[in-house]
């Protein structure tokens, strides 16, 4: 029986007459072991997007970034990656606490290609890989149920640019985020925020600033 396909994907399938190409890259391609090759990829994004569902089962995508390296392959089964300041929201988090099926994807824009995996995750703050990630809040691992790579012909093709000067980084502090400064949100941010006592923006900008 298969595991990613249910009666709904059967129904296109068969319209398409694709059953007997979507079973045989089911049995030949989708894996849970994390090879050589998938490891050094994945350890070499700075990006990616993470789907969980929530609360109401509504879906959701995040981006995440940060430096190379961003997420590590812990073993052949299990990845892991940080979660940072963001807007107090911690909608991912919150997310896979409620329910643990998460989907990731790893795109390079440059030379296109894509992973895709599927997992169950796990969220925790005293995990001991936070003290490997500068300024990280929680660790997230992920146990890897399926993962193959996707068809990369319809990536268009970016190029990168430069790494965001918010990404925590070693040796260096991170500038505020201008949306923290707003009159607004001053008295809102937590005790030991940075951003605290810092207001220089007035509630009239938050539109702009915080791009809402």
């Amino acid at each position: 029986m298969s595991k990613l396909y249910g009666e709904q994907h059967r129904g296109f399938q068969d319209e398409f007459e694709t059953r007997k190409l979507a079973d045989t890259i089911e049995d030949v391609i989708v894996h849970a072991e994390v090879s050589d090759e998938e490891k050094a990829f994945i350890e070499s994004r700075d990006m990616f997007f993470l789907s969980t569902v929530d609360h109401l089962g509504r879906p959701s995508v995040s981006y995440k970034g940060g430096e190379k390296g961003l997420v590590k392959v812990v073993d052949a089964n299990t990845l892991a990656f940080p979660s940072y300041d963001g807007n107090g929201m911690y909608l991912s988090a919150g997310n896979m606490t409620i329910n643990n099926k998460v989907g990731m994807l790893f795109i390079d824009f440059e030379n296109p290609h894509r992973l895709r995996i599927y997992g169950e995750a796990s969220v925790s703050n005293n995990d001991p890989l936070l003290s490997e990630y500068n300024d990280a809040q929680l660790i997230i691992r992920i146990k890897i149920t399926e993962m193959w790579i996707n068809c990369p012909r319809y990536i268009h093709k970016y190029q990168r640019v430069e790494t965001s000067k918010y990404v925590p980084q070693k040796d260096t502090e991170a500038p505020l985020p201008e949306w923290k400064k707003l009159d607004l949100f001053q008295e809102m941010l937590p005790s030991k925020d940075p951003g605290q006592g810092r207001r220089t923006r007035r509630h009239y900008q938050l539109r702009r600033i915080a791009g809402i």
